[in-house]
């Protein structure tokens, strides 16, 4: 009887438990399709919009027009050179005797760099000096002796030109003796110096460069497309990326010719003198072909084309409208407006996917 008993109460128990694992199996899967099914609500009114008395609002964000300051850039680059950036070359064939500077030293103008064996020219001028001296004294007795009437005028003339062609050639000789000196045409520091004690050098080759760092200029090449929007006194902004800096000046010179292998010219601007700045150094110049003062712009990629046409939607309203337009010219991501739009209209720049005109947008 007891068996009996156990047997019927282990039954009821299994029955219950199996119950109770049924409904907590129904209750996850009925909570993941509760899930799904909210999914696919948010998606659809993604898609779709907010529903609002029957009629589809769209969301997009406006630019409001107003009057403003456009420029257009031309764009080139150059580099930073010194005005005054000269290569000092011997005048005369000989040995380097004497270097008188280093790299690095301030130096004047007409200041002597180093020294090229001269020797034998001051041997010949002391030689000259000798046969002068002699020269120059007879000729005095000879004029003293002319100005008492005493000899004839072919001695005295004899021996003035005798004294005269004597100075001749050492005047000469010292214009020479000058040439091997090798001096600085402008005041400056020495940036190279090539040249050594004992070394041979000649006439043209290099030895020496002086750059007065002072007087700098940023120059560069300039397209021939632009040599008519591009001239002497058009406001230009350089940029020097790796001081960094950015000057905002005058453009002061411009070439009238055009280099016939690059089809290019020329465009300088001076600068005022700063340590950081260094010949060679790369310089952008973002020179201002186009201005207006009272330009309506907006982002360039609120335009929308089809065919032939530009067009871009505004909000008036609460609804899209369409408008054609006449673009003008682009610069900084944003492009002039020349006809189909004023101050004060609201153009639509995102959420024109899909647009329409008359579609409801709320911003």
């Amino acid at each position: 009887m007891k068996k009996l008993l156990l047997i019927t109460i282990v039954t009821f128990l299994a029955s219950c438990a199996g119950k109770s694992v049924d409904k907590k199996s129904e209750l996850e899967k009925l909570k993941k399709e509760r899930s799904e099914l909210s999914t696919r609500i948010a998606k659809l009114e993604s898609e779709v919009g907010t529903q609002k008395g029957g009629a589809t609002s769209k969301e997009v964000s406006v630019y409001e027009v107003q009057p403003g300051l456009f420029q257009n850039y031309l764009e080139v680059q150059g580099k930073i050179d010194a005005e005054e950036n000269v290569q000092v070359n011997p005048e005369a064939a000989g040995v380097v005797t004497t270097v008188y500077v280093t790299v690095g030293q301030n130096v004047s103008k007409g200041q002597v760099l180093a020294q090229i064996d001269d020797k034998i020219l001051r041997q010949n001028i002391s030689e000259l000096q000798t046969q002068y001296d002699l020269a120059s004294s007879l000729f005095q007795r000879q004029k003293n002796l002319w100005d008492q009437k005493i000899g004839t005028e072919v001695q005295y003339l004899n021996a003035k030109t005798q004294k005269e062609a004597a100075a001749n050639r050492i005047s000469t000789l010292r214009s020479q003796i000058s040439m091997y000196k090798i001096k600085s045409p402008i005041a400056g520091t020495i940036d190279a110096m090539d040249l050594k004690v004992g070394q041979s050098v000649m006439p043209g080759m290099s030895g020496i460069r002086v750059i007065n760092a002072s007087k700098l200029k940023a120059k560069a090449q300039v397209a021939e497309s632009y040599a008519s929007r591009v001239n002497q006194g058009d406001e230009v902004s350089i940029i020097l990326p790796d001081v960094p800096d950015t000057i905002n000046t005058h453009i002061t010179f411009a070439s009238k010719t055009i280099d016939q292998s690059s089809r290019s010219f020329n465009v300088e601007v001076k600068l005022a003198s700063k340590r950081s700045y260094r010949p060679n150094m790369l310089a952008i110049l973002k020179i201002i072909d186009y201005k207006n003062d009272k330009a309506l712009t907006i982002p360039v990629n609120a335009v929308q084309k089809a065919e032939d046409v530009s067009y871009l939607f505004i909000a008036e309203n609460g609804k899209a409208k369409r408008v054609n337009i006449q673009e003008g010219k682009v610069s900084d991501g944003k492009v002039e407006i020349l006809s189909g739009i004023k101050a004060g209209d609201k153009v639509i720049i995102t959420g024109l996917q899909d647009l329409n005109e008359g579609d409801i947008v709320k911003f």
